[in-house]
């Protein structure tokens, strides 16, 4: 089940709103150009899976998606608890960042938690399988994949160079509740 918590960037400590309805949180984060749906993860892949064997799998709605949204490159991440960088990858999600292009996140199998640091809020959406979620271009975020990672998430971008990560230095993602929290 996925669920957005919204926080006031001066009180990490407590949401101002849990949210647990896709329609509530899809008319939440729509008001910030966000859009979250819901799309069958038909084939199932492990967390773990090597890059080529998600794409193998998923290649047509890969396809599908990426014309339907303008997408141009793609990359996958897929991680589990046995993977020997875990602790490594975590971190360098957990900075905040921001990418020059579109991205659309697919949840394929396991879960994630997405925070978007817009304006004096933190919406922090917990993402799992079957989990669409497109954001825009220049949107403050970063990424938990929790201590003990499971998660598998194809990424599409509007530009090859969308993939690229531009932190902004700001410490705020460090303040608030992580997955595993």
């Amino acid at each position: 089940m996925s669920i957005l918590s919204v926080y006031h960037v001066s009180s990490p400590e407590l949401p101002n709103k849990v949210l647990t309805h896709l329609e509530d949180i899809a008319s939440t984060l729509a008001e910030h150009g966000i859009v979250i749906e819901r799309l069958p993860a038909a084939t199932p892949v492990a967390a773990g899976a090597p890059q080529d064997d998600v794409n193998v799998a998923y290649r047509d709605q890969i396809s599908q998606l990426s014309a339907e949204r303008g997408c141009v490159a793609s990359a996958v991440i897929s991680v589990d608890d046995r993977h020997p960088q875990k602790a490594e990858l975590r971190a360098g999600l957990l900075n905040e960042h921001q990418h020059s292009a579109d991205e659309v996140r697919f949840f394929v199998a396991g879960r994630g938690l997405c925070s978007f640091h817009l304006g004096d809020f933190v919406y922090a959406v917990l993402c799992e399988k079957n989990d669409l979620i497109t954001v825009p271009a220049g949107t403050r975020q970063w990424f938990d994949m929790g201590e003990q990672p499971r998660v598998v998430a194809i990424r599409l971008f509007g530009s090859p160079e969308g993939e690229r990560m531009e932190l902004t230095g700001d410490e705020l993602a460090r303040q608030f509740p992580g997955l595993d929290d």
